[in-house]
């Protein structure tokens, strides 16, 4: 392998055909680097959508009430399903494994006006119960959130993200200052984290304030307009075990058909989760089914340059067999020249599609659709070693067949 002699062969033999050895090893970096793309692209996609779950827990459902579409127990169809807090209790108590649950209602089902001093902005509402924190990932960057303290006492506290309390209070520090919402004053106790979507930049944060202070100065009642909980049996089984006794307990509280698809709406995190993966394993299998069938054929195309090469060398190898060259010699040499041929060229696509990954990365702005794209370097690694790999079984038919010939006959080769 490290014969010197050996190597200055392969590389007299590789420059006398500059052009057959660029188009052969073309071959294989254009499969390696494709191979790379597909699997960064996908890579990207799974990372966008996955970023779409980033403040929800997946192990969680939430339902919303909707309009019923079937008569029951004489009451007529078109009806509306309005939630409320006990529908939270008789929630907690019917799912078994319930973590957590809270409710939520927004305010004037839209956009309100947040004011303090002369600045106003206007923000989306949302009355959230003590147990969001947990279900919704959110992320505090000073201060505190809703606590169960602010829902019993009904306090008028509010948490607001960075980008309310650059348009409201500038470079003042909002913690502990009063700011009206809805002409209501609220105490700003926290700041969390907001990250608007990719492509729409100019997306607003929602604020937040406890459930029953939403309920009481905004003369909700006990309404909610969803409920979300989270459960221990994370799996598919339990998950739709969870749905299934939380649609039935809310169909019995609110008298409408269990099998009315039209009452609730449902989204099962779980489920979802388990979707999107098997789908974008599906996309993965795909690309990896497409990326292997051009390394098969710049591997192909190898393989038959080789055997094009040793026809031409007949006669140089019919005279180094007479003059004392072993089989082993000249198998030697033909694998080892298809073998650099591909790692050299395996090793720059491999590289190419790993840098063009991280400028993709760097330069093109993160959305739910698209992320991050990137690939496992192990995953790149094992790639070029199988590729290596197929290049020394490339190597292996001409090899052989060079090993076969006879001096007396390959030096009648004309």
């Amino acid at each position: 392998m490290f014969d010197r002699e050996l190597w200055g062969e392969v590389l007299q033999s590789v420059g006398k055909n500059k052009l057959r050895a660029f188009l052969t090893g073309f071959a294989v970096f254009w499969g390696i680097f494709m191979l790379i793309i597909l699997l960064g692209t996908g890579s990207g996609l799974r990372n966008g959508f996955e970023y779409g779950f980033r403040n929800t827990a997946t192990n969680s459902i939430r339902i919303g009430g909707s309009q019923t579409s079937k008569p029951w127990k004489g009451l007529p169809a078109n009806r509306d399903i309005q939630l409320n807090e006990g529908d939270i209790e008789a929630l907690r108590n019917a799912i078994p494994g319930m973590e957590h649950i809270r409710g939520r209602y927004r305010v004037w089902r839209g956009a309100s006006q947040l004011q303090y001093g002369r600045n106003y902005g206007s923000y989306s509402i949302r009355g959230l119960g003590p147990e969001s924190l947990p279900l919704e990932n959110q992320i505090v960057l000073r201060g505190r959130f809703i606590n169960e303290v602010d829902e019993r006492e009904e306090r008028k506290v509010i948490v607001i993200a960075e980008d309310s309390q650059k348009e409201l209070f500038k470079e003042e520090d909002p913690l502990d200052k009063w700011v009206n919402v809805n002409s209501v004053p609220f105490l700003v106790v926290g700041i969390y984290e907001f990250e608007s979507g990719g492509h729409n930049t100019m997306e607003r944060s929602p604020v937040f304030i406890p459930l029953s202070a939403a309920q009481k100065v905004f003369n909700a009642d006990q309404d909610v307009d969803d409920i979300m909980f989270s459960f221990a049996d994370a799996s598919i089984e339990g998950a739709k075990e969870a749905e299934l006794r939380a649609i039935h307990t809310l169909a019995r509280r609110h008298n409408f058909d269990p099998t009315d698809e039209r009452a609730l709406w449902v989204s099962n995190n779980v489920e979802n989760v388990g979707l999107i993966d098997n789908i974008f394993n599906g996309i993965t299998a795909f690309l990896w089914f497409v990326g292997i069938g051009s390394l098969i054929a710049g591997i192909v195309g190898i393989s038959n340059i080789m055997l094009i090469v040793v026809k031409e060398r007949t006669r140089e190898i019919g005279i180094r067999k007479a003059l004392g060259a072993t089989p082993a010699n000249v198998v030697g040499q033909v694998m080892l020249e298809a073998v650099f041929v591909t790692a050299l060229a395996g090793w720059m696509g491999l590289v190419l599609g790993i840098l063009l990954m991280e400028g993709i990365a760097n330069t093109v702005p993160g959305s739910e659709f698209f992320r991050d794209p990137s690939i496992q370097l192990d995953v790149a690694l094992w790639a070029l070693f199988a590729l290596i790999v197929a290049g020394t079984m490339a190597g292996l038919i001409p090899a052989r067949q060079a090993a076969a010939i006879r001096p007396i006959e390959a030096l009648r080769d004309e």
